[in-house]
């Protein structure tokens, strides 16, 4: 199953902190190392300046007396006009070549979840244009493991343990300190490998995708937040998935001048137009994601209280799936309410044919963009989505390609499901708009190339400042 959404705000920050702590001193220890050779840097500087900026001296152009000197010979003193040289630009050309990458993160396919699969999906495109991509996570066991999968180099780092659902590598950082990129790519938020990154990466550019603030953890955030900041302002390029996102963010809104909107994007050949979707009997409406505590499914299930003739498809699995499948059971709502568990992305589809209307009823701001509703609108359906600040309820046009109704209100999300279910034109109409949207805006092509704009700046902005 495809793009089932991650809980990027879990506890798995909780093992850094006791390192995080020391990021300050041991920042300025690498600090003062670097200063002790500073003229060599200098040489070293003005070298590869030479090296990148030289061509070979024009032959001057000689001016000629404008009266009493046309027999086209140049008289004495006559100014010399030397021929521009063109320059060269050596990051386009180490672009057009192809760039060393390396993406960061926590996990990586076969794990399930939104963060993973776009990280997924981004490098395997990225290779596939001539880059040379690695992908730096934690193996799943003490082992660790380097393949290449669909032209990617996916390096595991071997895990020595996991707390609070957080990945303890010693590798991982390891591995980080001695690769040398072009572009080192921060999947946030990660603390383990932003602190690991400012403290030792080598990469000649460090781009950090925001893919949501820390939401549920205050008390921590008073240890972590400082060296967030730090890690955020050393960035040389910040992605935000959407301008909601960049706008109500408090931790993007100071660092606003490196930031960058590139929304996410999906692969649209997965989804087929469909030239007439049908209506079914009875209306149903389609839920997919990860089962978390965000995802605000149990508001859904409180609505389906009053729409007797509606029945609903969940598609996914989580944490939250026993105490929601209780809940239903409380509700009287099994007989309309089917759970359907974690599927392949070849039945999804299925899945998506097979519904009247999508709903993701998410209750908080770890939902950060809500990737399943590109996938729902790729297909021709009208989504219902909540808002909260973040990336959904730009993703989703209320009015045009759904309905945006306030978080945490069952009431008014069975009145907007009852509207698009009383008019089957009126949902025609918008699912028709979202799959223009989405091709419009959320392609992968799109995406990449977005992606790679940001790292060119990011370059030439490093190499600048070291001029």
């Amino acid at each position: 199953m495809s793009n089932v959404g991650c809980n990027p705000t879990s506890t798995y920050i909780l093992p850094a902190i006791l390192c995080l702590i020391f990021a300050d001193s041991l920042r300025n220890q690498r600090s003062s190392a670097r200063s002790a050779s500073h003229f060599q840097q200098d040489i070293s500087r003005y070298k590869r300046r030479r090296a990148f900026e030289h061509c070979p001296p024009a032959t001057p152009v000689l001016s000629y007396a404008k009266a009493g000197r046309g027999n086209g010979t140049a008289y004495p003193g006559a100014e010399a006009t030397p021929t521009p040289c063109p320059r060269r630009d050596p990051i386009r050309e180490k672009i057009d070549a192809g760039m060393r990458i390396l993406h960061v993160y926590k996990d990586y396919f076969p794990v399930l979840g939104g963060i993973e699969n776009h990280i997924r999906m981004l490098a395997e495109a990225q290779a596939a244009t001539g880059h040379r991509v690695t992908v730096l996570v934690c193996a799943p066991g003490p082992r660790t493991h380097v393949e290449d999968r669909n032209g990617v180099r996916v390096i595991k780092a071997a895990r020595l343990a996991t707390v609070a659902s957080t990945p303890l590598s010693v590798q991982q950082p390891w591995f980080l300190a001695r690769l040398r990129p072009d572009i080192i790519h921060i999947h946030s938020p990660y603390p383990v490998a932003e602190a690991a990154n400012w403290l030792w990466g080598r990469a000649r550019a460090t781009v950090i995708t925001h893919h949501s603030d820390v939401v549920r953890q205050k008390l921590i955030l008073r240890f972590y937040g400082p060296i967030l900041r730090r890690v955020l302002r050393s960035a040389d390029a910040i992605i935000a998935t959407s301008p909601h996102y960049l706008e109500t963010s408090p931790w993007l809104r100071p660092v606003r001048d490196r930031c960058t909107v590139v929304p996410l994007g999906i692969d649209l050949s997965r989804f087929p137009e469909r030239p007439e979707p049908p209506i079914h009997d009875p209306p149903t409406i389609l839920f997919v994601g990860k089962l978390r505590y965000y995802k605000g499914l149990d508001v859904l299930l409180r609505a389906m209280r009053s729409l007797s003739d509606v029945q609903l498809v969940v598609v996914g699995d989580g944490p939250m799936r026993k105490p929601w499948e209780r809940l239903a059971q409380e509700l009287e709502l099994t007989a309309r309410v089917r759970f359907a568990g974690e599927v392949p992305d070849e039945e999804l589809l299925t899945y998506y044919a097979g519904a009247d209307l999508f709903v993701l009823p998410a209750t908080a701001r770890a939902e950060a963009f809500g990737t399943v509703l590109l996938e729902a609108m790729a297909m021709a359906l009208p989504v219902i989505s909540t808002e909260l600040g973040t990336g959904t309820s730009w993703v989703n046009q209320d009015g045009v390609t759904g309905r945006v109704v306030p978080p945490d209100d069952p009431d008014a999300l069975a009145q907007a499901i009852r509207e698009l279910m009383a008019d089957p034109e009126r949902r025609r109409r918008m699912g028709r708009t979202a799959r223009e949207r989405v091709q419009a805006e959320f392609s992968l092509p799109m995406m990449v190339q977005r992606v790679e704009a940001v790292y060119e700046r990011a370059l030439k902005q490093k190499r600048t400042s070291r001029s």
